[in-house]
């Protein structure tokens, strides 16, 4: 988890993790003025063991989430999984991923759905990304397929595809990773709302969203083949660019509010 100046969201957040085995976390400040209470959280997570890792300077999440990929990968941790404060785990949502990677060994990453609500807990809509494999591998040349802060993934991937390119840090880190991930590795999403997300109007897609879309659509470019999806990708990435975001949020809860 990388953590700035919520120290609240990072509570709830660690609370919420409820499984029948161990769950480490460890916590990579981002520069906060609003540091985390490392003797609270100790105190109020007793599903593993927490630990604490400090950047002198807020250097962006895309940098923060490096920086504990590289701890994860010291620390010997054959599985990891991302997530962010203030986004709310389901009940042995961790126990169902698992299990399935351990019944299909051939798929290396998975995603879950979920249900996103704003920062007052506020229903807006539900996020259900496609769950097969060959699905995935299209559609991802219209967006990021995968929840960031849903996902588990085993940490051998990384020594074949890399950290969060550094390159899109500041606003599409993860979906350059998952692109590279998904060219390797067979990828899926758990067909379950798992968790609950937080749209929050102070994130990256919000503050920065002329930025991201203009690195996802350079992402698109960096993996480009002649084809209907990549072309339509662009395409609607143009497009994405252009339009104000109320306009994006008023259609995205028309066509994902069930």
């Amino acid at each position: 988890m990388a953590h700035y100046n919520n120290p609240k969201g990072l509570l709830d957040s660690l609370r919420s993790i409820d499984e029948p085995f161990e769950v480490d976390v460890l916590i990579v400040d981002d520069g906060s003025e609003h540091k985390p209470n490392e003797a609270e959280l100790r105190d109020s997570y007793d599903n593993g063991t927490l630990y604490f890792d400090y950047l002198k300077t807020n250097q962006g999440v895309g940098i923060a989430a490096n920086r504990a990929l590289e701890l994860a990968q010291q620390m010997h941790y054959e599985l990891i999984a991302r997530f962010d404060c203030g986004d709310i785990y389901y009940k042995e949502k961790f126990k169902k991923q698992l299990d399935y990677l351990a019944a299909n060994p051939d798929v290396k990453l998975l995603g879950t759905w979920a249900r996103v609500i704003d920062e007052k807990g506020n229903f807006l809509h539900m996020l259900k990304h496609p769950t097969s494999y060959e699905e995935l591998k299209k559609k991802m040349y219209l967006n990021s397929m995968f929840l960031n802060p849903s996902v588990v993934f085993y940490s051998e991937i990384i020594s074949e595809v890399g950290n969060y390119p550094y390159k899109y840090r500041r606003a599409a880190q993860d979906y350059a990773f998952f692109f590279k991930v998904i060219k390797k590795f067979k990828a899926e999403n758990y067909p379950e709302v798992l968790m609950d997300y937080i749209a929050d109007p102070n994130s990256i897609s919000t503050t920065k969203r002329r930025l991201q879309v203009k690195n996802r659509i350079n992402i698109v470019l960096d993996n480009f083949y002649w084809g209907w999806y990549p072309i339509f990708g662009i395409l609607r990435g143009s497009i994405l660019y252009l339009m104000p975001r109320s306009l994006t949020t008023f259609f995205k809860k028309i066509v994902q509010r069930t």
